[in-house]
């Protein structure tokens, strides 16, 4: 009951927040919903001497909600399942190339540099880490978050072959995200840790190929059984499944469930809608489902970032820190960019100006926060919790605010053919 109630009370907020920003602060739907909280958030810190009962009450909601499990084992496939459904296969395929690289390469290189700014600048901003808990922090904010990401892209009016490399690479990046987190989070325990070639490469199939691979099945499957039946209940039932046991499969196979989620998105979005049968209403009533879905869970999970400030210590004591590292995560992500397009022979050019779209397109959001609290307390993780906070704030805030004036009057020709960067 009390898991209802939890329930409850974050849906009202979320529609209240909702009105609110559709009525007065017109922002895009999920930042709006953010900022409000935030502001709600600051209000409750300022006045919770007048008010305790009150701040009370929201921050026990707020702490009682495990961000980590919530976000990493349950929204997190709903909301890549969504948006893979949506996603044309044959777009992913002329991108595949740059998204592959930016989606493994562009992470590890991005962690690294991350990793190593931080440990050098930190001492002389008075918060000194060791390295390798330097190195865990740029594991966990170089991923740009699939969520945010799409959430944002598709009412940014990019060009669409730039939004299908930020939004494929989004939602490909998890796995070698986990694996260098678990690695790096691993070393930072004092764990023994297999980091030779085979070691991480096997790591890397299990957990990625391996989920991908689920993903293709059970998509597969799903479009099967919806071929075979009709009634639009039955298949909004179906696609449900393929989710929440494709969840409970990867788990118990130790594969990336958010992977497997994309691949299954895919497969039904492509191959399912392709197969004859299905009428154009019975498609119209799953992809409504699933775009409702989407907006009812990025305003909640949007929602819980914005009162998750009430959680963490003496934020104000990190504002610095914080925007020394937002030109760190900055820098790092340019530098991810830009060597693989420099080294790699790719079939269009990229300009400037897409370089700096994809730089800053790249959005972090609540996957960075929800790994960032799962380290363990002793490994620093109020003062990296804080760091990481800043940086998806400014990523969601000013990023994603500003993504759509950037690109404004960009066409798919002036990205193959702006001269590149010297």
């Amino acid at each position: 009951m009390e898991l209802y109630y939890s329930f409850s009370a974050l849906i009202v907020l979320s529609a209240v927040f909702s009105y609110l920003n559709a009525r007065y602060l017109k922002l895009p739907a999920s930042i709006g919903i953010m900022v409000i909280a935030l502001i709600v958030s600051l209000g409750l810190i300022a006045t919770d001497q007048i008010f305790p009962r009150t701040f009370h009450r929201i921050t026990s909601l707020i702490a009682s909600i495990d961000l980590t499990e919530i976000l990493m084992g349950a929204m997190l496939n709903f909301l890549l399942f969504a948006g893979a459904i949506h996603i044309h296969l044959e777009d992913l395929r002329e991108q595949r190339l740059p998204i592959i690289l930016f989606s493994t390469i562009s992470v590890v290189i991005s962690t690294f540099v991350i990793g190593l700014l931080m440990f050098y600048l930190l001492p002389w901003l008075g918060l000194p880490l060791p390295l390798i808990q330097c190195l865990v922090f740029g594991a966990l904010i170089s991923p740009t978050d699939p969520i945010a990401v799409l959430g944002i892209l598709k009412q940014a009016g990019v060009p669409k072959s730039l939004e299908t490399k930020i939004a494929g690479e989004s939602l490909f990046n998890d796995g070698m995200a986990v694996v260098v987190f678990i690695i790096m989070l691993a070393l930072a325990r004092g764990e023994a840790v297999n980091t030779s070639f085979s070691g991480i490469s096997l790591l890397l199939v299990k957990e990625a190929l391996g989920g991908i691979a689920l993903g293709l099945l059970l998509g597969f499957i799903g479009s099967q059984m919806i071929y075979r039946v009709d009634g639009y209940n039955v298949h909004v039932l179906i696609t449900l499944a393929v989710v929440m046991g494709g969840h409970l499969a990867a788990q118990a196979l130790h594969m990336s469930g958010p992977l497997a989620m994309v691949g299954a998105g895919l497969v039904m979005g492509n191959y399912g809608k392709s197969l004859g049968g299905i009428s154009e209403t019975e498609r119209d009533y799953i992809d409504k489902f699933w775009e409702l879905i989407d907006e009812i869970l990025n305003a909640l999970l949007f929602l819980i970032i914005g009162f998750e400030l009430l959680l963490i210590p003496d934020l104000s004591q990190y504002g610095w820190v914080g925007l020394v590292t937002v030109a760190v995560v900055l820098l790092a992500r340019f530098i991810s960019i830009y060597l693989p397009i420099q080294f790699i022979p790719f079939r269009t050019r990229f300009g400037r100006k897409s370089i700096t779209i994809l730089v800053w397109g790249g959005l972090r959001g609540g996957v960075s926060i929800a790994l960032a609290l799962s380290i363990d307390p002793g490994l620093h993780r109020d003062q990296l919790l804080a760091i990481t906070y800043f940086v998806v704030l400014f990523s969601i805030l000013v990023q994603g605010l500003t993504i759509g004036k950037l690109t404004a009057g960009m066409s798919h020709q002036e990205e193959v053919q702006d001269p590149q960067t010297p």
